[in-house]
C-alpha cells in the first residue's frame, strides 16, 4: 500500500514570478470590488487597474472558482457576499466555520476520491508562501470539495468570501508571523494525513483543533 502521508518539507518552495503577480492582481481586484460593491465591467476594471484584459481574466477565473464572484448573464458580475459581510464579523464567521468544517473533514475522509485526496495533499505540499490567505483557502476548499456534498461546498465558498471581506473591512492585519505559518502548515498536514488514511475521527478532530487555533488568533487580533 502506498504511503500518502506528508512529511515536512526540507526547504521552502520559491514561488514563481507569475504566481506572485497573479496573487497581487487578485488582491487589487478584491479592493476594487469592495469599493464598488460589485464587479465592474471587465473593460472598466482592467483600465482602472492598469492591466491587460487577458491578465484580468486569469484573476477573475480564480475568484469565480473559489466562489468570491459569480457570473450573471447580461449584466455586470456582483459580489453575492457583499451585503452579508457588512452584517457579520470575523468571530461569527469562524464560529460557523467551526461547526461546518469538522463535518466536511470527516466526510472527506469517508468520501473523497483518490484524485481529491491528491488535491488535498497538493494544497499542503504546494502552498504558496507569498499568498498566505490564498494557500489557506485552497486547502480548505479542497477539503470541502472532498466531502462530495455540492450544497455544503458552495455554502463553504460563500462563507469564506464573507469572511475575507469582513476581516479586511475591520482592518485586521494581513501579515502572519513565521511561527504561526509553520503551525498552520503542520495543522493542515495533520488533517490531510488523516483524510488520506481514511480516518474520519482524526480528520474531524484535527480540523476542530486547527479552527480553535484560528479562532484564538482572530480574537487576539481584534483586541489590538
Amino acid at each position: 500500500m502506498t504511503d500518502t502521508s506528508i512529511s515536512a518539507p526540507a526547504a521552502r518552495r520559491v514561488p514563481r514570478k507569475t504566481e506572485a503577480e497573479l496573487s497581487s492582481l487578485i488582491e487589487s481586484v478584491r479592493g476594487a470590488i469592495r469599493a464598488a460593491g460589485a464587479v465592474p465591467p471587465e473593460r472598466d476594471l482592467a483600465a482602472g487597474l492598469g492591466v491587460k484584459r487577458h491578465q484580468l481574466r486569469k484573476a477573475l477565473k480564480v475568484m469565480r472558482e473559489t466562489g468570491e464572484i459569480e457570473p450573471h448573464a447580461g449584466r455586470a458580475e456582483t459580489a453575492p457576499w457583499h451585503e452579508l459581510a457588512h452584517a457579520t464579523n470575523p468571530l461569527e464567521v469562524i464560529e460557523l466555520r467551526s461547526v461546518l468544517e469538522p463535518a466536511l473533514a470527516r466526510l472527506a475522509a469517508l468520501r473523497a476520491s483518490p484524485l481529491q485526496v491528491d488535491q488535498i495533499i497538493a494544497a499542503v505540499e504546494d502552498a504558496d508562501e507569498s499568498d498566505y490567505g490564498g494557500a489557506d483557502l485552497r486547502f480548505h476548499k479542497a477539503v470541502a470539495d472532498g466531502a462530495r456534498n455540492g450544497l455544503a461546498s458552495e455554502f463553504y465558498r460563500l462563507l469564506r468570501a464573507v469572511g475575507t471581506d469582513s476581516r479586511l473591512r475591520l482592518g485586521l492585519p494581513s501579515d502572519v508571523c513565521p511561527k504561526r505559518r509553520a503551525e498552520r502548515d503542520a495543522e493542515h498536514r495533520a488533517i490531510a494525513n488523516a483524510i488520506a488514511a481514511r480516518d474520519p475521527e482524526t480528520a474531524e478532530r484535527e480540523m476542530r483543533r486547527h479552527l480553535a487555533n484560528v479562532q484564538a488568533q482572530v480574537m487576539d487580533r481584534l483586541k489590538v
